[in-house]
């Protein structure tokens, strides 16, 4: 892995994507929710070739600015780039476009750790 590192996905705008809260659809317009699981899924993707075996990413930390709306069927393109990698850190820069117009930015952080330390973290928390 190394800074520079390129992936892009697209997804197309469904009903599914639209925002809304409690399954009541407030705009029928693709939501920051999406485009924050669309940001996170694309960084992913950068980092799932290199994980070992007894390794898995976690998600710590998304930043987005959600730009401009965008209506059913149109098409998103989200294009990451790894603009930091130390140790058992990935941070990812993403845009979101539509037709090549910017309607979303955000910044993904991700933590590699080994898949027991995952497990114990979370039987640890449901021990409470």
């Amino acid at each position: 892995m190394r800074v520079g590192l390129k992936h892009s996905i697209q997804i197309t705008v469904t009903e599914e994507m639209f925002a809304q809260f409690e399954g009541e659809v407030v705009h029928p317009v693709y939501s920051t929710v999406s485009m924050v699981y669309h940001m996170e899924w694309v960084s992913r993707q950068i980092l799932l070739p290199y994980l070992e075996q007894y390794e898995e990413g976690m998600g710590a930390e998304v930043s987005v600015k959600h730009l401009a709306p965008v209506t059913e069927g149109n098409v998103i393109r989200f294009d990451a780039e790894v603009i930091y990698e130390k140790n058992n850190y990935l941070i990812t820069n993403v845009d979101a476009l539509v037709n090549d117009s910017l309607i979303g930015k955000g910044e993904v952080v991700q933590i590699v750790l080994p898949k027991s330390k995952i497990n114990s973290l979370i039987a640890n928390k449901n021990n409470r």
